[in-house]
């Protein structure tokens, strides 16, 4: 899923898997949809996200308001053609 001028967000096969899951809630599987779609539209700048100190295109968002279903962390690959980002895992809680 690529809007015009953002970056394709893909899943990590773990994070591909815990979308098939049968317990996982509905509100958590749309946050982290709406989660990808915000990655995907900003080529990974997400308002309000942290990136790490030691790799900066390391970053994360919280799910749900103000974090409360967990939390997302992604990649931004920019120097990959086509530039993109991987949502690399996702912590529920």
């Amino acid at each position: 899923m690529s809007e015009p001028g953002g970056w394709p967000c893909k899943l990590a096969p773990e994070v591909d898997a815990l979308l098939g899951e049968a317990w996982l809630p509905g509100e958590v599987f749309g946050a982290i949809i709406a989660a990808t779609v915000q990655i995907n539209m900003t080529r990974g700048m997400v308002p309000g996200s942290t990136a790490s100190t030691k790799w900066p295109q390391q970053r994360r968002i919280p799910l749900g308001r103000d974090g409360s279903l967990g939390v997302a962390e992604y990649v931004i690959v920019a120097d990959a053609d086509p530039p993109h980002c991987v949502l690399t895992r996702v912590q529920v809680y």
